[in-house]
């Protein structure tokens, strides 16, 4: 078949139609056909009628079984190759002026988001031009390479200007090329830790360190500060002198003062005080050094790459302090100096973040504050030195700077935060002010913010020149301004804009996809109302209409909108013309004309965006921002209004900004759970509650909205990212602050961090920041939203009840009550219990509403809907409650046996399903069951059920329903094989047979003739309440196709291999060509050996893939069983390249997913092959045994396992592996025997000659003593002639795939031996 050798997917509507459209073209050519979708007129010549007419047949054909079910059905009707081409053009490529305005917008929208795949992004790219072109529209390579350009986002800006500025024109692949390149280079360096985003102490870590450092710099001992960088201090006041234009570290009169109190101690220093001194904690052994030099304390911060703590002698610096009674510090000449505590102090660094260093040790006598520089870099933070600049950073973030003096010291760029000037606005300087309300005023401009001041409604205080905000770049960067028109309204609400914007990508907390404003044009108060759809507006704007009138005691005039569907209803319409309300509505296609209302639109989700980069929150805090700012909005100056605020003009009075907190800020809000419970629960400010006088906080460890009016507020620090996916996760909760660890903290068994651990990075240039590029989305490292999905139990996407009270109120209540009653019909129907009073002594069991959602064919099934009451057996008690609880099901070598009968025999296949098939045991206890819940008989709430047939969830249930089915299949002359238990088998008076296989509750029939198999049906019928499935087509997740023509039968896993893709996040994945490479060594030297491993380990979902692996391997997937059987032998202890080699078994499976068994190729009877791989174990040099059978060229059984016992020789691992090969050939005999005399097993072929004759000569016997005499049984049965060995070729033994790795070539030769096709 072309569509299976050549791979081309069904063309559906969600196919790329012009790649489709190439491909096809291709295969038809390989085909000689492509001239017939020209048409039949224009076919050479030299072809008679009927030989066009067959050539338009075939490729007719050809498209039909490359078209999905949706698009076959439109067009069905053509009857040429060349009108159902054409036809297709029509559907999937539409050439008309919609479809092309439609992909120029896509093509003009289409946009790369910071840290997205370049490479997808291209795809898509070429995608919508591929679409162009196919549509006939031209673009001029330059333009499309400057649209590129465009699309790429502001951290491309360095690439784009060195394209742009570097050439004088360039084309779309130039485009193409230099940005691939790019792209590829950024991975070429891998970042060395990324573990943290901030500087976060946990708390007081663990002080045992051996990171022990020596000094490596000079020391000056009187540490001058001289070459200060000159940064601008206008606005500041020096604390020393206070003047402005300085601060105090840059003060001239205490430089000058601290060099006259350095010379008069000048003589007095001790001889070798220029020295490093030590200090010497007892306590640890830890070794520190410092510098205790100066007479007067300094109050710079010294950058030592020698000391191994921080420490400092100002006491009152502390704002936290714990008083410690050990450790001292060793100097130089061996005088030693106390270590009177440890504690935390807040240091405000140069970008004005303030941060704090944990545990630092207070020593009085010293005269330096020192940082640690060691303590620093064993915590992953990196320090480089340049130009006399000391650069500390973590990742791409400079957490701190220090500026080298004359004494080589590096200071640090920075000043101390004493008492609580972090908190209290009133001790900041002027910047700090100015940057605190432009982030509680929600990013406001500077212009806004100096007017307030002006008028004296920022508590007093001051407005300066506001510095470079990063979050305004975010939120605000636009484009070149509209021209504004201008609205001359008298008062309040003569004049109403209004817009809706929307959908959101991402819902709000509440649901809601849009945001209707309505903006009055003389005072320009917004008002916002979040909508979960766009047919909301109407009611919407009704009641804001009747609460603003009733509010103003004014009527609304004129109203302003575009022309959507949602302001232009009927309903809408009649509405304002029944109030009197004029409509103003846009020209197609102008939003300019709407501009108030699309201003305001913009200046709302500007203030969204910043204020949501400020506060870390996600993208779901949307609405809540929202409803912030047009509550800051209406509280802002506005230039339409001569700068006052709308606030003020609709209501006569100014607003009050006392109560203005900055959103998203940490928010402590007051609680009474009992006497010793925390006061306090910690929130995040959400904004203002509109009528209520309180604020709006969200907590993160209830997920609720609470509103409180005693809070306490922390604005000096922003929360960090929520993680509302699990919330209740304390270790992703971090502490409010920047914080430097200063000690080594425990590893935190987070998914997140172990992924992060490993995130490459890469440099630009030399000196330039770095930046983090995220992990492919692909599962190649144990990523946490993978990894969550992978331990789900049903891969399937269906939401069911878990319970009974989810069932009755989720949407299908009535569906899922339906299937509950019909449950119940059936139990009382098959008399399962009686209702009695509970004997003295005895317990009940148990039971529970089991709910499944069976998804139907679309479009031809509906889905069906199941309910069960299962028992919980976990209670019963062994001996008590039940004694025997095994019950045999079918092999799957016996399906597949059978499979190839029918195939052989062109029988015919049916299958059946046994309803509630395990209600059907008798069972031999008492056993008493509480009634099913919702299902109570009044009157008798205190009766239980007393079982008399058997229920699902019991222990002894499958072994009664056996029983009871195998009693009554040999009441009625069926035979049961005594080669598999659930096998029965009837021979007719003409010789013809009927089977029957049982697996649990699902049957498959087999006969020649149809009437026989209605005749069983007829009697399993009688005797128990059965389901009809008619021709088989899946069983235990195998799919069964027929072709009677060609009298072949498939056997396929189609569908549960894409749901195992699906489930281990595989289905993009790069395909291999071979299940396991020959690069893979695995032993058990590869598990894990690290704390490190084993902790990456334990989030990987090893065990479960190696089981999905399993299940498909022995169903239907021989090509699988040497690369399953190599994976398996580690599930106690994997290690990372395991894991990688069981990731390239789902990357095989990703370009093998129609791969599937046919049966019927020859007529050939039951063939064995077997192989064996010499010492192939690493760990303990134990052979491979593989073998594989096969009736009528396709594979039934096969095995690929390791031999218990180690071999000597490659003829004694031959020579067991024949062993085993033969016991599986000596049960397919005797099955084969009994379900049809004529087909005996005819031989098993080996490549081993010396192996042969090893089973046929009874000399080899003294040199093989060493193996167990269970491996020298195939001697008799050769002998006796039961089985013959014969030599087979290498090539040609397909078992030699299931011993060890192949090349592609000799790989699909194998596959193909065995029946393996695609």
């Amino acid at each position: 078949m072309a569509s299976l050798k050549y791979e081309i997917p069904l063309l559906d509507r969600n196919t790329r139609f012009a790649l489709w459209q190439i491909k096809m073209q291709a295969v038809l050519a390989q085909m000689d056909l492509e001239d017939a979708l020209l048409g039949i007129d224009k076919m050479p010549s030299t072809l008679t009628d009927e030989e066009k007419k067959r050539k338009d047949r075939k490729t007719l054909t050809q498209l039909h079984l490359h078209l999905s079910n949706e698009i076959l059905q439109d067009v069905m009707k053509e009857k040429t190759a060349a009108a159902l081409w054409k036809r297709l053009e029509q559907i999937c490529m539409s050439k008309t002026l919609t479809s092309k305005l439609h992909m120029k917008q896509r093509l003009y929208a289409h946009r790369l988001e910071e840290g997205a795949s370049v490479h997808e992004h291209l795809t898509v790219f070429k995608e919508i031009l591929s679409n162009l072109e196919a549509m006939e529209v031209q673009y001029d390579k330059e333009d499309l390479g400057l649209i590129l350009l465009c699309s790429l986002p502001p951290s491309y800006s360095t690439f784009r200007d060195t394209i742009l500025y570097s050439r004088e024109s360039l084309t779309v692949d130039e485009v193409y090329d230099s940005l691939t390149s790019y792209d590829k280079m950024k991975h070429l360096v891998v970042k060395p830790d990324s573990q943290g985003e901030g500087l976060i102490v946990r708390g007081r870590q663990d002080r045992n360190t051996d990171d022990d450092r020596g000094r490596t710099q000079e020391r000056n001992h009187r540490g001058k500060s001289k070459g200060r960088s000159k940064s601008s201090n206008r606005g500041k006041t020096c604390n020393f002198c206070k003047k402005k234009g300085h601060i105090k570290s840059e003060c001239y009169k205490l430089q000058n003062k601290i060099k006259r109190e350095a010379a008069n101690q000048k003589g007095k220093q001790p001889e070798n005080s220029g020295e490093a001194d030590v200090v010497e904690d007892y306590s640890d052994g830890e070794l520190l050094v410092a510098s205790v030099n100066d007479s007067k304390v300094s109050e710079e911060w010294i950058l030592d790459s020698g000391c191994t703590f921080h420490m400092s002698p100002n006491r009152d610096w502390f704002t936290t302090y714990e008083t410690v009674s050990e450790g001292v510090v060793l100097m130089g000449n061996n005088a030693s100096c106390k270590i009177a505590g440890v504690g935390t102090i807040k240091v405000k660094m140069f970008d004005g973040v303030v941060r704090t260093l944990s545990d630092v040790r207070y020593v009085p006598e010293l005269k330096r504050n020192l940082i640690s520089l060691s303590t620093l870099d064993s915590k992953g933070y990196r320090y480089t030195a340049e130009s006399g600049v000391l650069k500390i950073s973590k990742g791409s973030l400079v957490v701190m700077k220090g500026q080298r003096k004359t004494a080589k010291l590096y200071v640090l760029q920075g000043s101390t935060v004493t008492g609580d000037a972090a908190v209290a606005s009133s001790s900041l300087s002027d910047d700090d002010i100015t940057k605190l309300w432009h982030m509680r005023l929600g990013h406001m401009s500077e212009n806004g913010m100096v007017e307030l001041s002006k008028r004296g409604l920022l508590d007093g205080q001051g407005i300066c020149k506001l510095n470079f905000c990063e979050h305004c770049v975010f939120g605000k960067q636009k484009r070149v301004r509209f021209t504004r028109g201008i609205h001359n309204t008298k008062e309040t609400l003569e004049y109403i804009h209004s817009d809706l914007w929307g959908p959101s990508r991402v819902p709000s907390r509440g649901g809601a996809n849009y945001m209707l404003t309505f903006i009055d044009d003389f005072s320009r108060k917004v008002w916002a109302f979040f909508l979960k759809q766009k047919s909301d507006v109407f009611s919407a704007f009704k009641s804001w209409k009747i609460m603003i009138e009733k509010q103003t005691g004014k009527q609304i005039k004129y109203l302003r909108t575009d022309n959507g569907l949602e302001f232009c209803s009927d309903e809408f319409n009649r509405l304002c013309k029944s109030e009197g309300i004029v409509r103003h509505l846009t020209v197609r296609h102008t939003p300019q004309q709407n501009g108030v209302a699309e201003r305001m639109n913009r200046t709302i989700m500007e203030k969204v965006r910043c204020m949501l980069s400020n506060a870390n929150l996600p993208k779901s805090f949307w609405a809540e921002a929202a409803s912030t700012a047009c509550f800051l909005i209406n509280r802002s100056p506005s230039v339409a209004i001569e700068k006052k605020t709308p606030q003020e003009v609709w209501s006569g009075n100014p607003a009050n900004y006392s109560d203005l907190k900055i959103f998203g800020c940490p928010a402590y809000a007051h609680v009474n759970n009992g006497k010793l419970e925390p006061r306090s629960i910690k929130c995040v400010f959400l904004g203002y509650k509109a009528g209520v006088k309180g604020y709006k906080l969200w907590c993160p460890e209830n997920r609720k909205v609470v509103i409180s009016r005693d809070v306490v507020f922390d604005e000096t620090a922003i929360l960090p990212n929520l993680s509302l996916k699990d919330c209740s996760n304390k270790e992703n909760q971090k502490q409010v602050e920047h914080q430097i660890n200063t000690e080594s903290t425990p590893q935190v068994s987070t998914k997140i961090e172990n992924r992060v651990a490993s995130s490459p990075q890469y440099s630009i240039a030399k000196n330039r920041t770095k930046r983090e590029i995220k992990p492919p989305k692909k599962y190649a490292e144990a990523d946490l939203v993978a990894y969550a999905l992978n331990v789900a139990e049903d891969i399937d996407a269906n939401q069911e009840p878990s319970n009974y009270s989810e069932a009755i109120s989720c949407e299908d209540s009535e569906k899922w009550m339906f299937a509950m009653q019909e449950e119940m019909e059936s139990l009382h129907k098959n008399k399962t219990w009686d209702l009695v009073k509970l004997p003295k002594g005895k317990k009940t069991v148990r039971c529970k509403w089991v709910f499944k959602k069976k998804e139907g064919t679309p479009g031809v099934e509906e889905p069906k809907y199941k309910a069960r009451l299962v028992a919980k057996g976990y209670s019963q008690v062994p001996g008590v409650d039940f004694t025997d609880v095994f019950s045999p099901v079918v092999k799957h070598s016996s399906i597949r046996a059978l499979l190839g009968i029918v195939a052989m025999h062109d029988l015919e296949l049916e299958q059946l399903d046994v309803k509630t098939a395990f209600l059907h045991g008798e069972l031999e206890e008492d056993i008493y069951m509480q009634q099913p819940e919702g299902f109570t008989v009044s009157e008798k709430e205190d009766y239980v059920c007393l079982l008399k047939k058997s229920l699902y969830g019991l222990k002894q249930s499958p072994r009664q329903w056996y029983k009871r089915f195998d009693s009554f299949m040999t009441s009625h002359d069926f035979k049961r094989s005594s080669f598999d238990s659930c096998v029965y088998f009837k021979k007719n008076n003409d010789g013809s047979f009927v089977y029957l296989l049982l697996y649990v509750d699902d049957m498959l029939i087999a006969a020649k003739d149809k009437g026989e198999i209605r005749k069983v049906k007829a009697q399993l019928s009688e005797e128990f309440e059965m389901k009809d499935l008619g021709p088989a087509k899946k069983i235990l997740g195998m799919e069964i196709l027929r072709d009677r023509k060609t009298s072949k039968l498939y056997l396929s896993q189609k569908g549960y291999i894409e749901k195992l893709l699906c489930r281990f996040n595989m289905r993009s994945a790069k395909p291999v060509s071979t299940p396991l490479a020959a690069h893979f060594r695995l032993s058990s030297a590869l598990s894990p050996q690290s704390d490190d491993e084993i902790e990456y380990m334990s989030h990987v979902p090893y065990s479960s893939a190696v089981g999905s692996l399993m299940y498909a391997m022995v169903c239907s997937r021989p090509d699988l069983s040497y690369a399953v059987s190599a994976v398996s032998r580690y599930m106690a202890n994997p290690g990372k390249e395991h894991w990688k080699a069981v990731q390239w078994i789902l990357r095989y499976l990703r370009g093998t997913t129609d791969v599937c068994l046919q049966f019927g190729r020859t007529e050939d009877g039951v063939i064995g092959y077997v192989d064996a791989d010499f010492a192939g174990d690493l760990d303990r040099r134990r052979s491979l045994t593989g073998y594989v059978f096969t009736i009528g060229g396709c594979a039934i059984s096969w095995k690929a396992t390791l031999q218990t016992t180690v071999a000597l020789s490659t003829t004694e691992a031959e020579y067991m592996a024949i062993t085993e090969a033969c016991k599986e050939a000596i049960w397919l005999k005797g099955l084969f025997s009994e379900l049809n005399e004529d087909l005996q097993i005819s031989t098993v072929f080996c490549d081993s000659q010396s192996a042969i004759f090893l089973t046929k000569d009874q000399m080899f016997h003294e040199r093989t003593k060493h193996i167990d005499v269970r491996y020298h049984f195939v001697r008799d049965i050769i002998a006796r002639g039961d089985i013959v060995v014969s030599k087979i070729s290498t090539h040609e033994n397909p078992a030699d795939m299931m011993t060890k790795s192949l090349p592609i070539t000799k790989f699909e030769h194998c596959l193909d031996l065995v029946g393996v096709h695609c």
